[in-house]
């Protein structure tokens, strides 16, 4: 029983997530947060949203956070990637 659980989201199906944050909720956490970076930052939208609508009506959204983070790559110059951290709380 933690007080505050992360679920990265990556590339595997919106509701691999979904059950992920409401399997944390179930055992005990009071946040989760909602993490990922670049092209999946639509998909953690979809993840909160259907936690929100379809599943836990009672949970809120406390605070979402954006960034911009560097990645070194070998020979070439530091790309960027946005990021994003969406706290959900009950």
């Amino acid at each position: 029983m933690s007080e505050s659980d992360s679920v990265l989201i990556g590339r595997k199906p919106v509701m691999n997530y979904v059950l992920a944050c409401i399997t944390s909720f179930h055992g005990g956490s009071k946040e989760v947060s909602v993490k990922t970076r670049g092209k999946a930052i639509s998909g953690a939208i979809d993840v909160v949203e259907v936690v929100k609508r379809r599943f836990l009506p009672d949970i809120k959204v406390s605070r979402i956070g954006i960034g911009t983070e560097q990645l070194p790559r070998e020979g070439y110059q530091a790309s960027k990637v946005n990021t994003i951290e969406i706290t959900l709380k009950r």
